[in-house]
């Protein structure tokens, strides 16, 4: 799903920061059915909302849950704070941190950019959507 759109080169031809690159590709990927104008809320959080802080494929994955897995408003119940925690936990796990500054120092060089980072946060998110709608759906 995302993290094979992304794999196959989505948006390389598009300037995104990696918060854009998630949002635009789940768009795509999950038919979110967001325009152009709600896209664009993505933009402030690359760079770890331009500070170096949370992860903006991360911040981007939490749009991405808000909108498959909150049917109203996020106190209708924990679901999307657990999803979050997941979210962050199995990233926490699998590369070593959330934060913008210390993923930049580890995985970040000037031939692949962020690719990896985006990549395991696809492929993290593609396994909770892919679960969730499958709950969703008994």
């Amino acid at each position: 799903m995302l993290y094979e759109l992304l794999k196959n080169g989505y948006g390389k031809d598009r300037d995104f920061n990696c918060a854009e690159k998630v949002l635009y590709g789940a768009n795509e990927a999950y038919q979110l059915g967001l325009n152009h104008d709600v896209l664009k809320l993505a933009s402030g959080f690359g760079g770890g909302m331009a500070i170096e802080g949370t992860c903006g494929a991360l911040t981007a994955s939490i749009m991405v849950l808000g909108r498959l897995f909150v049917k109203d408003t996020a106190h209708e119940s924990s679901r999307i704070k657990d999803l979050t925690k997941e979210l962050f936990d199995e990233y926490q796990k699998a590369m070593g941190d959330i934060n913008c500054a210390p993923l930049k120092a580890k995985y970040r060089t000037e031939a692949i950019g962020c690719r990896d980072v985006i990549f395991k946060a696809a492929e993290i998110l593609d396994e909770i959507v892919v679960r969730e709608r499958k709950k969703d759906q008994q």
